[in-house]
């Protein structure tokens, strides 16, 4: 099945209907918000084995992945629901009048209508009725989503269930609007609209650093909050070599290659200092690489990207490959492969310090401790950092740790950054050219934050203030009252 890309005429009146949507929905309370996600929990588990089917065939991803991910899609839903309703995201500040001080109250209100474009690797959990979509609804912001093409059908059966919602819970239609388009003009028409307020992404470096650019070329400018992938840094320090080098290297090689590596916190840099224990962990990971049979990638666009990167990377001066599949890759498969090089060359060539999406990873080989410290100084920012260390390893190389957490949003010990967990405490975003804005996360509660702007209301009555901000707090949430957190009433 084909769909036609919308054109500037019928994106305009999509967003001219948004626009009209937002007056109604901002002003609709918490529960109705969370209501209405909860509504689209059910809707997709209403659809059933269609849309597993039409998943699998769209995408080459297995049964079970896929009811996961569904199962994820909506607990991600249902824990924006909850987060909505109690209301925490509203920062209400309430500093009350003064002999000679106005009375202020603050708070968080929905900016407008947010455009979020499908991601490819996640045709559920990041696509139509992802985390974008979700917190932006709890923000009582409109959504108009683009599909991705490589799995349109899919979305278009997603976007069905969410606008049966929709209707069921008495919403005007326009508070979800779907949309497709696989050219480049779709999207750049919806992100300059000027009823667009927000964009949401995830995806390649080049598509989202698009969307951002189109954004601050506008008129009014407008937040990107673009994921644009990561190479995701594991440190491997001596002492933890030392006590398991063989134990540290199946644990990467399962993450290296998991779901064939299309994660954007797949651990695509491995960074060690020289010396019989990384020969050690060079030659198992090696081994596990090699034995890795290659799996069916997502779409024959991600195929093709991966190939053609992976040999770039591959034959770069100073790229020694260590190991490759033993199985011969069929159609659209990629390859587990590993290669080696040294900080030297890491240093000289921008080329190695980008991803290869895909089961694809690099080790970097330094002299000392010094030129591992300075491989991390001269990273680009990225979503996840990971150490492999002892409790020794953290102290001696103190520094090392300290650089790390510079560059990352997400700071793993002992563990591999794949897997990541839908928690008010999760950061998923980290400095450009991870994301646009390191500030925000796009897993999470505090992910509803990138849909709403303060407003402060000085020396207004009680009786005309919104609930959130009166005296009697009878949305009973949590406010910061002359300095002070509680639920009580004025």
């Amino acid at each position: 099945m084909t769909f036609r890309d919308a054109s500037a005429a019928e994106i305009d009146a999509v967003m001219q209907r948004a626009w009209q949507a937002f007056y109604i929905f901002r002003e609709t309370t918490l529960k109705q918000r969370a209501d209405l996600m909860r509504r689209i929990a059910a809707e997709l588990e209403a659809t059933g084995d269609e849309l597993i089917r039409t998943a699998m065939r769209e995408t080459n991803l297995p049964e079970a992945r896929l009811r996961g991910e569904r199962a994820r899609t909506q607990f991600q839903l249902t824990s924006y629901a909850d987060a909505c309703e109690a209301g925490d995201w509203l920062e209400v500040r309430i500093d009350t009048a003064t002999a000679d001080q106005p009375d202020l109250r603050k708070w968080l209100v929905p900016v407008g209508p947010v455009v979020v474009f499908g991601a490819s690797n996640f045709p559920l959990a990041y696509s139509t009725a992802g985390g974008d979509t979700a917190s932006a609804l709890a923000a009582g912001c409109p959504v108009i989503v683009k599909a991705h093409p490589a799995h349109a059908e899919t979305s278009e059966l997603v976007a069905g269930a969410i606008a049966r919602a929709v209707r069921t819970e008495g919403l005007p239609a326009s508070v979800f609007t779907h949309v497709h388009g696989a050219g480049v003009e779709t999207g750049k028409n919806l992100v300059t609209h000027t009823h667009t307020r927000a964009v949401g992404f995830t995806g390649s470096y080049g598509g989202g650093k698009a969307l951002f650019d189109w954004a601050n070329q506008r008129k009014v400018p407008i937040p990107v909050f673009a994921e644009m992938g990561s190479i995701n840094p594991v440190f491997l320090l001596p002492d933890r070599l030392r006590s398991g080098a063989k134990e540290v290297a199946m644990l990467l090689a399962g993450s290296i290659t998991q779901g064939v590596g299309q994660f954007c916190t797949n651990p695509g840099l491995i960074i060690g200092i020289e010396g019989k224990e990384l020969d050690l962990f060079v030659e198992e990971l090696g081994t596990a690489i090699a034995n890795a049979a290659p799996g069916t990638m997502l779409h024959p666009g991600i195929a093709k990207a991966y190939s053609e990167k992976r040999e770039a990377a591959l034959a770069q001066p100073d790229v020694a490959t260590v190991a490759v599949s033993a199985t011969r890759s069929g159609t659209n498969q990629g390859a587990p492969t590993l290669a080696s090089a040294t900080a030297g060359a890491f240093f000289r060539n921008p080329l190695l310090h980008q991803e290869v999406f895909g089961p694809y990873s690099l080790i970097i080989q330094c002299k000392n401790a010094g030129e591992m410290l300075e491989v991390v100084r001269r990273m680009e920012g990225q979503l996840t950092a990971s150490l492999l260390a002892t409790d020794r390893d953290i102290h001696e190389f103190a520094e090392l740790v300290g650089s790390a957490g510079d560059i990352c949003g997400r700071l793993v010990l002992n563990g591999v950054p794949t897997g990541v967990r839908v928690g008010l405490a999760m950061q998923h975003g980290g400095p450009f050219p991870a994301t646009t804005d390191s500030r925000f996360t796009s897993v999470g509660a505090d992910g509803i934050l990138r849909w709403a702007r303060p407003l402060c209301y000085q020396n207004w009555p009680d009786h005309l203030l919104p609930a959130a901000l009166k005296n009697g707090n009878p949305l009973r949430i949590w406010r910061t009252v002359n300095n002070s957190m509680t639920r009580d009433p004025l």
